[in-house]
């Protein structure tokens, strides 16, 4: 046990000087002193697939039509088969005076091979092309809202840094205990797994996005091919960034400023629901993917308390002491993103409790896969992609 624990603490050594300085927070969006950089404003097409989101639209998509931006730009919200009357409350918030043009519309049901979201996107972008012929588009998600500037600012930072796609990550809700538990948690996990900084190098081979805010540049969305290329995926904020980047565009991804979401989370049970629907399509539907998974959260993450505590009642002093080196170096990475989200520091030595639980809602999301309802979103299930698709 004394030599796990070293592996352990080896382990959190690498992370630290290895690993892209995953744990620094101060990955922003990109200034470019005050709009000078941008001669013309080009013109920008808002799309904004909605299935049942009536609950957060009205925040979202008044955020959206109330932001000034000195060039042209329109949002198209697709409205995905909604039950909950979501399209006419878009409606009637795009008739108050003084927002930007707004344009609903609704794609049918999604053919086989796409998914819903990703087919609502390309109904939106192509009907955006049709109509303005935007040279950007903002793929935002229906329970995100934007402070004021953020469109500007975005613009800015593509325009000002010649980036094909720039993508924030919004900053999620952290009001209930357990959102303030495992919300912080998903954003650090995330930025281990891509490290922003890999991500936003020019000839890095790291890609990753948001999907919750992404301006993309339409020629290189035109040059990656998407959104066809990915249409099948269901983390379709990472396939977008890997499409892009492989096409030779230059991206960027950050955490953001002036972009929240507004989607509740109140109790465990969504917000294991959130994690658990994607989490084995992130492992490729890979059982031995899955396997090294489990065994790699346990030794990073589980080891260090197990260590530190086991050792100090059994008086085996060089595990506890190595158990709580490595435990203090894990929760030492994840004070920056706990002020982030505001929250106090006492909840930096609970990330073993937490990764327990991501580790748990991933065996869960594989066996729901092979039950036959993996993935599934508001009514529809997506299976493992086709490879020959």
């Amino acid at each position: 046990m004394t030599g796990v624990a070293g592996v352990s603490l080896v382990a959190w050594v690498w992370l630290l000087a290895g690993q892209g300085g995953f744990w620094r927070t101060d990955v922003r969006l990109p200034r470019t002193g005050g709009g000078e950089a941008v001669d013309a404003w080009p013109d920008v097409a808002v799309v904004v697939p909605a299935r049942d989101e009536a609950e957060v639209i009205g925040r979202s998509l008044a955020s959206l039509l109330a932001q000034e931006y000195p060039g042209r730009a329109e949002i198209f919200l697709v409205d995905d088969g909604s039950t909950d009357g979501t399209g006419e409350l878009a409606r009637e918030l795009g008739a108050r005076p003084g927002s930007l043009p707004l344009t609903v519309t609704s794609p049918g049901e999604p053919p086989q091979g796409w998914t819903g979201k990703l087919w609502a996107v390309r109904h939106g972008m192509a009907l955006a092309r049709e109509r303005t012929g935007a040279e950007y588009f903002l793929l935002t998600d229906a329970d995100i809202a934007h402070r004021e500037g953020s469109l500007r600012a975005l613009v800015e930072a593509a325009v000002g840094n010649d980036l094909d796609m720039v993508s924030q990550m919004a900053r999620l809700r952290v009001e209930t205990g357990w959102e303030r538990l495992i919300v912080p948690a998903f954003v650090y996990f995330f930025a281990q797994l891509y490290p922003f900084r890999w991500i936003n190098r020019p000839r890095g081979r790291t890609a990753a996005a948001a999907g919750g805010c992404v301006l993309l540049r339409a020629s290189a969305a035109k040059a990656a091919d998407v959104p066809d290329a990915i249409r099948q995926s269901v983390i379709d904020d990472v396939a977008l960034a890997r499409a892009v980047k492989r096409s030779g565009g230059r991206i960027w991804l950050g955490l953001a400023e002036r972009v929240d979401s507004v989607r509740p989370y109140p109790d465990l049970a969504e917000l294991w629901r959130m994690v658990a629907r994607s989490a084995y399509a992130q492992l490729r539907h890979n059982p031995l993917v899955l396997a090294g998974t489990v065994l790699g959260l346990a030794l990073i993450y589980l080891v260090p308390p197990v260590a530190a505590i086991g050792g100090a009642v059994a008086g085996a002093w060089p595990l506890c002491v190595l158990g709580a080196a490595a435990w203090a170096l894990m929760a030492g990475t994840y004070l920056p993103m706990l002020r982030y989200y505001g929250q106090p520091w006492a909840l930096a030595p609970l990330l073993p409790y937490t990764a327990a639980l991501y580790l748990l809602m991933t065996v869960d999301s594989a066996i729901e896969h092979y039950r036959g309802r993996g993935a599934a979103w508001k009514g529809r299930t997506y299976a493992k992609p086709d490879a020959s698709v």
